[in-house]
Order: structure tokens, then C-alpha cells, then sequence
């Protein structure tokens, strides 16, 4: 007797298949027979592993306008705003925000989110809260939290101190943020410093690197390098990277190679990064993306990240890292059919590889998560974004949503038009 059995669902390969649960493992995949306390029909749709997202600020999230707006949509007030929110908000309150996120994301097929929360404040309220809520949504939903020094590791006389004892209270990732230390100098010192504690604790390292629209921002050289020094390899990764949107294509043809040397991975978030990058620009107006199809040429894993949801950078967002992959795909002009795909594979696999998560997938002896779409193939679901019709999460079923049907009644065409195929 299977717990849980996923009737005729289309793999993201194409394959059809049966998946059937018992308890929180996937125990069979493939033609199953047998009797289960719940079968799911999903004859032509998309069964996909759970959606991922190694890059956000839970923290942050849901407090857009509070205290104020960002009037000038720069990275830059962003941050000042952060500050100023940071200073007044309660534990209660970056709690009940962060819940009601992760409640949103999970019915949306997100399952895994890795989180920084920011370690400059000496009161750490905000890495107590965070704590908590992983705690709380445990049952359902992965969290990672990563240790990040918003305002830099040496700007202030405590940040150093800080992230050690954010660590020490239990937060899972090294943060950093080199480009936003005092000098280029003190930046590449905090990445030297940051690698050896990611080393010593043997610990994942993600850092904000190179957020900004000057091609002389170079720190994730010196990241590749010390990533290398210390056998990282894919447990650290480079987030956003976006001043090689400007750098000179000659030194790119360096750095490429030093980055896959190290094995370190690529977060881009072209959300964010389209909407912060190049606002100081007339025109030609930089857009700022990081070059994803490069990167994925010379072997670097590259997935794609959400970073904000209505929060002081960002007044948008809907918990849909399709949405993050089809604004992605758009922007790295990623729109052969092959490239599409990887653009879905980008915000599961490839998220799920930058995230070193633990048995994901839709193998025997995974972990029984799942999304079930209303869509026939992984590029079809980034060109509707179409309903979850069911998440499964460590084997239980915590969301459906009926399939959206709309009835047409034209002049003699009565009929009922399927969102997913477009026509009646």
C-alpha cells in the first residue's frame, strides 16, 4: 500500500510515468500498480521536482514602504532603507512577514529557499527570527540562512563578531559583501577572511559579489582564488556578479576559466538586477545581468535566484521562480528551445545542485517533493506560468488547486478554452 501515488504525470525529460510515495521517499518510478491511500491523476501535466530559490532576503520581505518608499529605485537607497526598517522592526514582526512568505512560496511549488538575513545589527534580531521560522516551517519547506554582513564585514567595529556569532547560533552559509567594504583592498581582505571561516567551519560560502554597474569591481577573482585555495568548490557561490555585465570582454576571457577552475557556482536574480543595475545610466542603458550563457558555456553552474519580493528594493513580486526564469531567459536572450529548458532547470536542479540539497528529485529514494503544473513540458510552464495543481512536500499533500478552465461561448463556438494550450 502506497501513501501517495502520481498517476501519468510527464517528467521534465518527457517521460510518463508513475510516482509512488510511502512516508517522505519517492519508492517507485516508472508503470506502477498497486493499491495507495491517495492517487493523483496527472495525465498531461508536468510533474517537476519542487521549485528553488538560493537567493533571498526573508527578512525583508513584505515590508514595502515601510518606513518610507525607495523613491530613487537605486540599490544604494535600498540599503539605506533596510537600515532604517532594521532598526525599528520587532523579532514578532520579520517573523509573521517571513511566515506568511514562506506559506505563499510553498503553494507556489517552492520548497527550498536560501535566505540571508543580515548580521550587522549587534542585537541579531534579525537571525533570531529567522531561526525561528526555520524551525517553523521545517515540515515543509527547506530553509537556508546565510550569515550576511549587509554593510560590509569590516564598515563597522562589530561585523566581523557578528557573523561569527550569527554562526554560532545556528545560521547554515557564510555571507559576504566585498564590494561594499571601504576600499578594494579591504574587500578582497574580507574575502580571504570569509573563505578561511567557511573552511575552518565547514561551512557553504555565498557572497554578494560585484553588485554594481563598475567594471572594476573584480572581487569574484579574487573569490575564484581563495575558492580554490580552500577545496570550496561548488559549496561556495557568487551572487548577482553583475559588474561583468560591463567588464572588457578580453579580461571576461580570464576570469571565465579562473572561475570554473575553482568550481564555485553563479547566482544571478534578473529581477533585481534588471531593475537596480544601470540607474545611474542615460543611454544606452546597461540592463546588468551577469553573463549566464558564458558562464554556462565554460561549465559553471548558473541558477537563477528571486532576491526580493515587495520589500525596500523591490515593489514587485510574486513567490514564482517562473517568473524569475521567464524574466531571465528574456533578458540573457536565452529563447532556443534547449536554452528554455535549462532556464527550468535552472530554478530547480541547477538551484537545488548551489543549494547542496539532499536527496532532491524524482528518483527512487528522493525525497517525496514534487509540484504537479498545468502545463505539458518545462517550456510550455515558462511561457504560461501556469497553476500548481498540487505540491507534495516530504510526501504530503499541502496544496490543490482545480484546473483553470474557462468557458467561450462565441457565436456558434461554444467551448471550453484550457489556459495551458491557448485555444478551445
Amino acid at each position: 500500500m502506497f501513501d501517495l501515488l502520481i498517476k501519468g504525470g510527464t517528467l521534465p525529460d518527457a517521460t510518463v510515468a508513475d510516482i509512488a510515495i510511502k512516508g517522505d521517499r519517492i519508492v517507485d518510478v516508472g508503470r506502477v500498480d498497486g493499491p495507495a491511500r491517495e492517487i493523483i491523476d496527472a495525465t498531461g501535466d508536468l510533474v517537476s521536482p519542487p521549485f528553488v530559490d538560493p537567493h533571498f532576503h526573508l527578512d525583508a520581505t513584505l515590508s514595502y514602504g515601510l518606513p518610507r518608499l525607495n523613491v530613487s529605485g537605486t540599490l544604494l537607497e535600498g540599503i539605506e532603507l533596510w537600515g532604517e526598517l532594521r532598526a525599528i522592526a520587532t523579532v514578532d514582526d520579520m517573523i509573521a512577514r517571513a511566515l506568511r512568505y514562506c506559506d505563499w512560496a510553498a503553494a507556489m511549488g517552492l520548497l527550498a529557499i536560501r535566505s540571508h538575513v543580515d548580521t550587522t545589527p549587534d542585537h541579531l534580531r534579525g537571525v533570531t527570527a529567522m531561526l525561528e521560522v526555520k524551525r517553523q516551517v521545517a515540515d515543509y519547506l527547506d530553509l537556508q540562512l546565510v550569515a550576511f554582513p549587509q554593510d560590509g564585514l569590516y564598515r563597522t567595529p562589530t561585523g566581523r563578531d557578528n557573523v561569527l556569532r550569527a554562526l554560532d547560533m545556528g545560521v547554515d552559509v557564510v555571507g559576504g559583501i566585498p564590494h561594499f567594504e571601504r576600499t578594494m583592498g579591504e574587500g578582497a581582505d574580507s574575502l580571504r577572511d570569509l573563505a578561511r571561516i567557511a573552511a575552518d567551519r565547514g561551512l557553504m560560502w555565498d557572497v554578494h559579489c560585484d553588485e554594481t554597474d563598475d567594471p572594476q569591481s573584480r572581487h569574484v577573482e579574487t573569490m575564484a582564488r581563495e575558492v580554490t585555495r580552500h577545496g570550496l568548490g561548488a559549496r561556495a557561490a557568487g551572487s548577482h556578479l553583475t559588474s561583468m555585465h560591463s567588464m572588457d570582454n578580453y579580461y571576461v576571457s580570464k576570469l571565465l576559466p579562473l572561475i570554473a577552475e575553482s568550481g564555485m557556482t553563479a547566482i544571478p536574480n534578473p529581477l533585481i538586477n534588471i531593475t537596480i543595475q544601470g540607474r545611474h545610466d542615460t543611454f544606452p542603458k546597461r540592463r546588468g545581468l551577469t553573463r549566464v550563457r558564458e558562464m554556462q558555456a565554460h561549465g559553471i553552474t548558473v541558477g537563477w535566484g528571486q532576491d526580493c519580493v515587495m520589500d525596500p528594493w523591490y515593489s514587485l513580486g510574486t513567490a514564482d521562480m517562473l517568473d524569475v526564469a521567464f524574466m531571465g531567459l528574456h533578458v540573457a536572450q536565452m529563447t532556443h528551445p534547449a536554452e528554455m529548458a535549462r532556464c527550468f532547470a535552472m530554478v530547480t536542479d541547477a538551484n537545488a545542485a548551489i543549494m547542496n540539497l539532499e536527496g532532491y528529485g524524482l528518483k527512487v529514494g528522493d525525497k517525496a517533493s514534487l509540484v504537479v503544473l498545468d502545463a505539458g513540458n518545462p517550456v510550455e510552464a515558462l511561457r504560461l506560468r501556469p497553476d500548481r495543481l498540487a505540491v507534495v512536500s516530504k510526501g504530503k499533500v499541502i496544496s490543490r488547486q482545480a484546473r483553470n478552465d474557462a468557458r467561450l461561448d462565441l457565436p456558434g463556438r461554444p467551448g471550453t478554452v484550457r489556459r495551458r494550450h491557448g485555444g478551445s
